[in-house]
């Protein structure tokens, strides 16, 4: 009987080795700003469930009073420590905001419905309607509609990809004027990034709003348990991920010349622990893990809820609250921000 449960315990602790290590690696991985590591990169997917596996290796060897609970401990501690939490405490205290502060809504709205991959009728006027409900002082907006600007009328700026371009279409709405603005149009890909320089009361800000590489794939079980479609998914995932990082630096690199204080919105297809995330960020402040709460969905692959969209400022700003909206009107869900920004700059 000893004998046949030594065996289990080698057993588990085996598959409890590859998970940890697989934490781990992710980790180490999130640094590297190289496209050979994007065929381990899709790990960062699935971080949340990472965590979650080594955590029950812990209690399991806890319970049963084994040292071998010193495993996945470390490999916990280790990736915390690189990856950063993935669940939002509320970190903003208690501020009264001010008619200075500005609201800031990022929202992939899946071309308002246009083609009707939501089957429920009147989505789009749903989106615009829950849009003036929010009342963002800065609307931006990722696959949008360029007719549905008619219904956005509370904006008296906007700034769009521009129409030549075979991209989807991003757009940034605006209560407070656009002095200049610009289109940073990847090779190879019909995502896009644009930007607008914003005059915010004695200051010019410049918002961008990314659109980086998608996944293009329809979120399914079948892609998964299907040995053909599993590799073709699995492919399109490493492409995706090597098309992200260079979009990352190409994004970084147009940043660096930026004279403004700055504000990022965008669905980065990707997860906070990913290199992708950490080159687009840098040293900007996430509003989500400044003041967000629980896990802060925006999108659902495969049932996993993931974080892909973000709202992003420069370190001069003051994040006062962030909000995730549980509001099934797109294949994503909208977030938005208070930002107050407090200090001079450049």
């Amino acid at each position: 009987m000893r004998k046949s449960t030594s065996i289990l315990d080698r057993l588990i602790f085996a598959v409890n080795i590859l998970i940890a290590l697989m934490l781990v690696v992710t980790g180490i991985i999130s640094f590297l700003p190289f496209k050979f590591v994007s065929p381990l990169s899709v790990l960062s997917l699935f971080v949340p469930f990472l965590f979650a596996f080594n955590i029950l290796f812990l209690l399991f060897w806890l319970l049963r009073l084994n040292r071998r609970l010193w495993l996945s401990s470390l490999a916990i501690l280790v990736s915390y420590v690189m990856l950063g939490s993935f669940y939002g405490l509320g970190g903003v205290g208690e501020t009264e905001e001010k008619a200075s502060d500005l609201k800031i809504m990022s929202y992939n709205v899946w071309g308002f419905n246009k083609n009707g991959w939501i089957k429920t009728p009147g989505i789009g006027d749903s989106i615009v309607e829950f849009i003036t409900t929010q009342n963002p002082d800065i609307l931006c907006i990722q696959e949008h509609n360029r007719t549905k600007h008619q219904q956005l009328g509370q904006y008296t700026y906007r700034s769009e990809t521009p129409y030549p371009a075979r991209r989807t279409t991003q757009a940034i709405f605006s209560k407070y004027p656009i002095v200049n603005n610009g289109s940073l149009d990847l090779p190879g890909t019909i995502n896009n990034i644009i930007y607008a320089d914003i005059v915010f009361h004695k200051d010019t800000v410049r918002v961008y709003n990314l659109h980086l590489q998608s996944f293009r794939i329809v979120p399914s079980a079948d892609n998964f348990s299907d040995g053909e479609k599993s590799e073709r998914t699995y492919n399109r995932l490493v492409d995706t991920f090597s098309k992200q990082l260079e979009q990352a630096k190409i994004f970084r690199a147009h940043l660096a010349e930026s004279p403004y204080t700055n504000i990022l919105c965008g669905d980065f297809n990707n997860t906070q622990f990913s290199n992708v995330y950490k080159i687009v960020k840098g040293d900007m402040k996430d509003s989500f893990l400044e003041g967000g709460n629980g896990f802060g969905r925006t999108y659902d692959l495969w049932k996993l809820p993931l974080r892909i969209d973000y709202i992003l400022a420069d370190p001069d700003f003051e994040v006062l609250s962030h909000q995730n909206f549980d509001v099934k009107l797109s294949d994503h869900y909208p977030v938005m921000a208070t930002l107050r920004l407090n200090s001079s700059h450049k």
